[in-house]
């Protein structure tokens, strides 16, 4: 199990007693106040703890919902506009105004870890919006497998999340070209 530093200290009561588990491998120290009982953890789990109020996006959320072969190099997550800049180079941040942080959200369990993520339809949407940023064959690939499970989207949260987008009923319209 990961801890923050303060379930730590009060699980071992002192800064002495913390060191003291870590000289005797009863601990281990994974970056600055975040320890595991554990010698070596997921890294979904380190960033679980890390970034609480993190979203999962992007090329890892495609990965996670195996919508992509395509392993992401970094962990692709969104998080509030007001959030600060997080200085990591194994992930790429972006920010969501307010009406649109949550819009989506959902938990997924990966390799028996629970992280929060935004749902399928809410990724398509982002998909189609963010087509001219794609490279084709990727962009291909995800429509691909949208096709293939489109008995299993929600039509109508897609209409209520393309509400909260500017030009919400050309998404739509682009979806039901490529996808149904």
């Amino acid at each position: 199990m990961i801890y923050r530093f303060k379930e730590t200290s009060e699980k071992f009561g002192s800064n002495y007693q913390i060191q003291k588990a870590i000289n005797e491998s009863k601990l281990f120290k994974i970056e600055k106040g975040i320890y595991s009982d554990k010698k070596y953890n997921h890294y979904l789990e380190v960033f679980t703890i890390k970034y609480p109020n993190a979203i999962i996006s992007g090329d890892s959320a495609y990965f996670y919902h195996n919508l992509t072969e395509v392993i992401p190099y970094r962990i692709y997550m969104t998080t509030d506009r007001n959030s600060g800049r997080f200085d990591d180079d194994s992930i790429h941040q972006s920010f969501s105004i307010k009406s649109l942080f949550n819009l989506g959200k959902t938990k997924i369990n990966y390799d028996g870890i629970d992280i929060n993520i935004y749902n399928k339809e809410r990724m398509l949407l982002e998909l189609v919006k963010n087509k001219n940023k794609t490279s084709y064959d990727y962009y291909k690939e995800i429509i691909n497998s949208y096709r293939k499970i489109k008995e299993n989207l929600d039509i109508l949260k897609l209409q209520e999340y393309s509400t909260h987008y500017k030009n919400g009923n050309k998404l739509l319209q682009m979806i039901q070209d490529e996808v149904f």
